[in-house]
């Protein structure tokens, strides 16, 4: 290396300036011959570099770290690729449970509840979509396809939907696009969409869900249809089985079913859903002398929609239903007559700190005529507040005045969330229900009555 041009550079401007150098004191001298010297340091070593050969790299960590770095880059790979051969990528894995404590005043009953069988009780507002465990298994394909596994076991759509509550599927769909990823071909056994509401307990604010999703709203279709996305709409439609994994010897007509989503803004949006087509009439004045159900004629549509900005979340849902024959009380002459319904649901939530959030929702259905009679309810029920005033016997000792009027529902609920974690919320409720009849059976006395009341509490953890 030509090292002696550094030197001479300096010796040079050591020369130019002999006056200034004697004027120094030796402390000065000392001083700028170090900094001359780190500065001849400098054009060593940019001179030094100009000189290695072209191909020889500059690395910005030793050899051992870049022999480190490159097993670790091999490795990396290995892992990428034995995911993908596993079937592991695209795979999304998450789960919930809501181990619930419920007191209901009427049935004079408390405790616990956490996986017991839909197909044991029946399913009740004090004994719904709540106290669940479920895993939902998510994988999008090279493509676009998308599939989907929800297990839920006792607590889930499948068990509703199968006869003998034995299904632990709450939804097994897949999403196969067609030309474009916006238009899809949708298929299996998919949960209602209907409502503000869903079944999850990850997606509600209260413990108990609304009487409209309750009383009102199917439970799944097993079926086929389309899903189309254009801007801010999302159109859903499918023709199947309503409520029924498997229809039985004799019947034959699916029903059709819808969604549409509209998204307005960043906060808001509204939706309307609906199904029309025949679903089975449970009325025992409908079912013939082979003890056979019939299906008769469904028509439901309901209209939601909701505000949710920063803490403040607000919901609302109107809903009008009717099931031809399917009414509690037949005419006088026993007539069969249609079930008729509309309800309305409201919810606001607000948080007023981060971990605490307040919940009000009020739900109203107008159920009055033809005795009464909702959504697979076609017979008196004492538990959930269904039917016309249960002291007149009017299924049992035959129509008397007053057993066209059904009785009228409302519920109101209030609660407070706590976030324990980022993962665990504590829920609790009180919500009275209320009958414009006396149709809430009081277990303690024997007696019905206008009201119940009800507390519950959770925890929602989930991953």
């Amino acid at each position: 290396m030509n090292l002696w041009k550094p030197a001479a550079l300096a010796l040079a401007v050591a020369a130019a300036y002999p006056a200034a150098a004697l004027a120094q004191s030796n402390e000065e001298l000392l001083k700028e011959l170090k900094a001359l010297k780190e500065r001849v340091g400098e054009l060593e070593k940019k001179l030094a570099d100009k000189d290695k050969p072209a191909g020889e790299k500059q690395w910005g960590m030793t050899p051992e770290q870049a022999a480190e770095f490159n097993r670790i880059s091999v490795k990396t790979e290995a892992l990428e690729d034995n995911q993908e051969a596993m079937g592991f990528k695209g795979l999304k894995i998450s789960g919930f449970f809501d181990p619930t404590y419920i007191y209901n005043q009427r049935q004079n009953r408390a405790g616990f509840q956490f996986l017991n069988r839909v197909s044991d009780d029946g399913y009740n507002y004090d004994n719904g979509y709540f106290g669940t465990a479920a895993i939902d298994f998510q994988k999008e394909m090279e493509g676009g396809t998308k599939w989907r596994l929800t297990l839920m076991p006792n607590r889930g759509a499948g068990s509703i939907a199968d006869a003998g509550g034995n299904s632990i599927v709450h939804e097994a769909s897949v999403s196969i696009p067609l030309g474009d990823l916006q238009t899809r071909l949708i298929a299996g056994q998919i949960p209602d969409w209907s409502g503000y509401e869903y079944t999850q307990p990850t997606t509600t604010k209260l413990v108990t869900r609304g009487m409209l999703l309750d009383f009102t709203e199917p439970t799944a279709y097993t079926a086929a249809g389309m899903e189309i996305i254009r801007g801010k709409w999302d159109v859903k439609a499918v023709l199947g089985n309503y409520n029924v994994t498997k229809n039985q010897q004799n019947r034959r007509s699916p029903v059709f079913a819808y969604r549409v989503d509209y998204s307005k803004g960043e906060f808001n949006g509204f939706g309307f859903a609906g199904v029309h087509g025949k679903a089975a009439n449970f009325s025992p004045f409908a079912v013939d002398a082979n003890g056979n159900v019939p299906d008769t004629r469904l028509d439901l549509f309901e209209f939601d929609g909701y505000f949710i900005r920063g803490d403040l979340t607000l919901q609302g849902q109107v809903g009008i239903g009717r099931q031809k024959d399917a009414s509690i009380v037949p005419a006088a002459d026993g007539t069969l007559r249609d079930a008729r319904w509309w309800g309305v649901s409201g919810l606001a939530a607000y948080k007023f700190i981060p971990r605490w959030e307040g919940v009000v929702r009020v739900d109203y259905i107008n159920n009055s005529k033809n005795g009464g009679g909702l959504l697979q309810y076609s017979v008196e029920d004492g538990r959930n507040g269904i039917g016309p005033d249960a002291t007149l016997g009017c299924t049992t000792t035959g129509w008397v005045d007053g057993c066209d009027k059904g009785a009228n529902r409302y519920a109101i609920a209030v609660g407070v969330n706590y976030l324990l974690t980022p993962n665990a919320t504590l829920k609790t409720e009180y919500r009275y229900d209320g009958a414009s009849q006396p149709v809430f059976f009081d277990a303690k006395t024997g007696t019905f009555r206008k009201g119940n009341s009800l507390l519950g509490a959770s925890v929602v953890v989930s991953f």
